[in-house]
């Protein structure tokens, strides 16, 4: 019993990180979970949402629908989620404002880190999974370097929008929101439309709907692709993902100018940063005390994983 409770805890607390993983741009909940060892389990627990739990639901055998949808993996991962978003973010936010530096490289170190871990993960470093290395990076720099396109609202193009941001959410060093601005439509979706809910106004839903159901189709649809790879092609997989978190680095990097574009409608204004100008670092305090940061980083996930031991391909999936 003591046992569970806290693996409960320790679920809640990588809850808590894929949470205050949201306010950090470029950086998603996905990469933290890649990271905290627990990327294959969330994929296979939102796969096991389907016909066969939803009859176990409706007829009321509630403990084997808790047992097929990994329930007690799901709530505390949940609730940390939500309650970072709701109080941890806030620091995050503040931070952010007056040590911007900083924050990135104590994230550049901790993600730097967590590559090298997580690499561990693959049984042999034979050609093929090198070669997903280096295209899941090249992936992750092409995106972080494109530029937005036009709004769009077709009907196809919104669940597409749909479809790629719920996809973007949940693969490792990808935001949701950051592929709507490169998409064109982060104005028409986000601004014009979901902040409008709020006023019943109905006439968003013409917007919404499609990328709800673009959503849900990515959801569903990478959940049961990605857990068909990872059962089939393993090693080929983390190493894909390895490489594409290790390509999310140049967006993390501590020195750069952000490129930002303002958004509004009415009332609601808001900035988004649609790109980066990057810099090398000036030789003073602030870069030393950054450097810092980013050894503190490195050194806090060495140290989980001392403490844990590095987890071998699979650990993190389940036991059944």
């Amino acid at each position: 019993m003591k046992e569970k409770s806290l693996q409960a805890l320790f679920t809640f607390l990588k809850g808590a990180a894929m949470g205050a993983a949201n306010v950090i741009p470029g950086v998603s909940g996905g990469t933290v979970a890649f990271i905290t060892g627990i990327y294959e389990r969330l994929i296979n627990a939102i796969k096991s949402f389907g016909p066969h739990s939803l009859k176990l639901l409706f007829t009321g055998k509630f403990a084997e629908f808790a047992k097929a949808t990994d329930l007690g993996f799901l709530v505390p991962l949940g609730l940390g989620v939500v309650i970072s978003i709701l109080s941890l973010a806030k620091v995050l936010e503040f931070l952010f404002e007056k040590h911007a530096v900083h924050v990135w490289a104590f994230f550049f170190g901790l993600i730097l880190a967590s590559i090298i871990f997580v690499g561990a993960k693959v049984g042999r470093w034979t050609a093929k999974p090198i070669v997903g290395f280096v295209l899941g990076a090249a992936i992750a720099i092409a995106i972080a370097l494109l530029k937005p396109a036009s709004e769009n609202a077709s009907i196809p193009y919104l669940m597409l929008c749909g479809v790629v941001a719920m996809a973007s959410m949940i693969m490792p060093g990808l935001s949701g929101s950051f592929v709507l601005l490169l998409m064109g439509n982060y104005q028409l979706i986000m601004i014009d439309s979901v902040s409008k809910l709020g006023d019943l106004d109905l006439s968003v839903l013409k917007i919404l709907i499609p990328v709800g159901i673009g959503a849900v189709i990515g959801l569903v649809a990478l959940s049961h692709l990605l857990s068909w790879v990872f059962r089939r092609f393993h090693d080929i997989a983390v190493a894909m993902l390895t490489g594409f978190v290790a390509g999310s680095l140049l967006v993390i990097w501590p020195w750069k100018q952000p490129i930002i574009e303002t958004f509004g409608s009415g009332d609601v204004i808001k900035e988004k940063i649609i790109g980066y100008h990057w810099l090398a670092p000036d030789l003073n305090g602030e870069t030393f005390f950054a450097i810092g940061m980013m050894v503190i980083g490195f050194a806090l996930v060495w140290l989980m994983e001392k403490i844990s031991g590095v987890s071998k391909p699979g650990d993190d999936a389940p036991k059944v």
